[in-house]
């Protein structure tokens, strides 16, 4: 169980890359996205959901393996973020890379509530809910991005 637990956690143990673990996380999400972007709709919101719940328990459980508190190998967090940043996202490349760097740049950045719940909530639901949070502000990053640079004129 400690493997399928290290697995889902680490995002098939990408996290376990030297340098940077946060963006092969996000890399290893964006590909298995790109696996799942034409789904419909409400199978796509059900493999989130489950990525975000499933993600939360497997990353509890991966602290305690690792003797560490939301340690940089669990990117399982990434994986949901990304997956929320996409979510119902134009099929234009421009607008995956967009997502992606939005992505990268705010769960760095952490802009509120993300920084709160990065520092106040703790365990597995603490690891993914940051992530959550910055997930769903590169999401509107990415659809304003796709207004502005795509409407019709």
């Amino acid at each position: 169980m400690e493997h399928i637990i290290l697995m889902v956690s680490t995002g098939l143990y990408s996290g376990m890359l030297p340098v940077t673990p946060g963006i092969w996380g996000t890399t290893f999400g964006f590909l298995l996205w790109y696996g799942c972007r034409n789904l419909t709709r409400p199978v796509y919101l059900g493999i989130t959901a489950g990525i975000c719940l499933v993600g939360g328990l497997a990353a509890g459980a991966a602290e305690k393996l690792l003797a560490q508190a939301d340690a940089g190998p669990i990117v399982i967090d990434e994986v949901a973020g990304i997956f929320i940043t996409l979510a119902l996202a134009p099929n234009r490349r421009f607008i995956w890379l967009t997502g992606f760097l939005a992505f990268i740049a705010l769960d760095s950045l952490k802009p509120f509530p993300a920084s709160w719940l990065d520092t106040h909530v703790h365990g597995g639901p603490g690891i993914m809910l940051d992530d959550v949070a910055s997930g769903i502000y590169a999401l509107l990053v990415v659809h304003l991005t796709h207004y502005i640079c795509f409407r019709k004129r």
